[in-house]
């Protein structure tokens, strides 16, 4: 719903207070049912979502500092920085100090994570696999929804 076209005077349609009639829950519940599909084809790499998307990030861009990884990700250093340390545990990556300011910590692949790399390639064809959507539509859908997360960003108010 766009904002311009919607007064604080607009009465909301009754269906707007029903559950049903919440774009959250729709959108939560779908982020649900996209874990459960996300779940098995990790569980072959060992790894969780999160620790995923890192790996994805990281997979494009080896080296990014924290805050770096952290703003393409969206996430902030305090939920990223336990992550990284279960994926250095599990000797995926690794963390140093940058040599040029010591502030920052820079995150870099070992050869295990490079190497899983491969094998992850599974991961998004199942995932795309369990939509049933064609690929122009799961475009179409995934447009769409980083615009809504953009518009949405603009009305949220930094911490």
């Amino acid at each position: 719903m766009n904002t311009a076209s919607v007064s604080s005077s607009t009465p909301l349609p009754d269906a707007a207070y029903r559950l049903d009639g919440q774009l959250c829950f729709a959108l939560y519940a779908a982020h649900l049912a996209m874990n459960k599909v996300y779940r098995p084809l990790l569980a072959e790499l060992g790894l969780t979502y999160p620790q995923y998307l890192v790996m994805l990030v990281l997979w494009e861009h080896d080296g990014l500092t924290v805050s770096a990884l952290g703003a393409r990700l969206h996430l902030d250093s305090a939920t990223l920085t336990p992550l990284l340390k279960r994926l250095q545990a599990a000797g995926l990556v690794t963390r140093t100090r940058d040599r040029e300011d010591e502030r920052q910590v820079r995150i870099g692949l070992t050869d295990a994570g490079r190497a899983m790399q491969q094998r992850a390639r599974s991961v998004p064809e199942g995932a795309v696999c369990a939509t049933g959507c064609a690929p122009t539509e799961l475009d179409t859908l995934k447009q769409e929804l980083e615009a809504l997360r953009e518009r949405l960003a603009r009305h949220i108010t930094p911490d």
